[in-house]
């Protein structure tokens, strides 16, 4: 909304404000396992300073979360991650990223209500944590897509072989990005929107008949 003095008084641009208005927002959640990089794809990301809410890893962890696969990990997230990206003019994503550690995932109901999909991100090198997450979405119906997050150093794998050690649905999109780069975690968030919308019309449709 713009305003502007004139001898009349201040004028209003009403076909910004309409505009904005009209803009949606919607919730996307990004999820995966400790050490994974959902803050940082969250912080490339983000259109804003990201909310986070972390803290040192502490001994409490031992015998809960594989710590001996990020050495140099020192915090942790225990409640979320927040950012904003405005994907187009009339569309706004909010995204919250869940803590990795077990011993607080009791907040994933909350913190996924509401959200129209979610991108878990995985590590080749530690597949299994990914089983978790991903049975998480599956049980809410929340639409998911899978986004390898490729470390330095740790093997490629085609994406055929990703779905067949998942176990996934043929029709969950497998994606592969650097997390520290913008238009990459970008890029995973237009899938997820997209492949939202593309259930949720099937679904619609389903009910229809």
């Amino acid at each position: 909304m713009s305003v502007s003095s004139s001898s009349k008084g201040p004028s209003v641009d009403f076909e910004t404000t309409k505009a904005q208005r009209a803009a949606a927002s919607t919730k996307i959640v990004i999820a995966g396992g400790f050490g994974v990089g959902k803050s940082t794809l969250v912080g490339a990301v983000s259109e804003i300073d990201p909310l986070r809410t972390e803290a040192l890893v502490t001994n409490e962890s031992e015998g809960v979360d594989d710590l001996a696969a990020v050495p140099t990990k020192a915090t942790t997230t225990v409640a979320m991650d927040f950012g904003r990206l405005t994907l187009a003019e009339d569309l706004v994503l909010y995204l919250f990223g869940t803590p990795g550690q077990r011993r607080f995932w009791f907040m994933w109901d909350d913190l996924c209500r509401g959200a129209i999909g979610a991108i878990v991100l995985v590590d080749v090198a530690r597949l299994d944590e990914s089983f978790s997450p991903l049975d998480y979405f599956e049980s809410k119906g929340i639409p998911f897509i899978v986004a390898v997050n490729e470390f330095d150093g740790v093997p490629r794998y085609p994406a055929e072989e990703i779905a067949a050690a998942l176990a996934l649905p043929a029709d969950v999109p497998i994606i592969s990005l650097d997390a520290r780069d913008r238009e990459q975690a970008k890029g995973a968030l237009v899938k997820i929107t997209e492949y939202s919308l593309m259930r949720l019309r099937e679904s619609l449709t389903v009910n229809a008949n």
